[in-house]
């Protein structure tokens, strides 16, 4: 199982002109190793490229994604990631989806699919990255 991080899905969702050929490279290759997971707080931020909830859902049934909840620890972890990211001078606004998304891979210890890995390997170092070159 592997989880995939909205910009991997908003790059095929844009056809995104640097990034459309890996993101689908990497999503074909991720699934022949075993299903593909987001969570509600990806759902959320992939929804803003589809007029309706139908969009969304045909895409993710057409990708065979599957939409699962948060687990309460990777909220917990998400909070207390979050709080030390803030001591640490980080900004109020945009970044909370991050944490969400970086507790869940690192409670369920699954495989992250994503191309933001700053975030994450400094706040979630155990999870498995899936990144571009020179990324990792």
């Amino acid at each position: 199982m592997t989880l995939v991080d909205s910009n991997v899905l908003l790059d095929l969702a844009t056809d995104d002109e640097k990034w459309a050929d890996w993101s689908q490279a990497q999503l074909e290759q991720t699934a022949s190793a075993g299903p593909l997971l987001i969570n509600n707080v990806i759902y959320a931020e992939v929804s803003i490229r589809y007029g309706t909830v139908e969009a969304v859902d045909g895409t993710l049934r057409d990708l065979r994604i599957e939409v699962v909840e948060i687990p309460r620890a990777a909220l917990f972890l998400a909070g207390k990631a979050y709080l030390q990211y803030r001591a640490a001078g980080g900004i109020r606004t945009g970044v909370l989806s991050d944490f969400f998304i970086g507790a869940h891979a690192a409670v369920e210890q699954l495989p992250l699919l994503t191309r933001d890995v700053r975030r994450y390997r400094t706040y979630f170092p155990t999870v498995t990255l899936i990144a571009p070159e020179g990324e990792r």
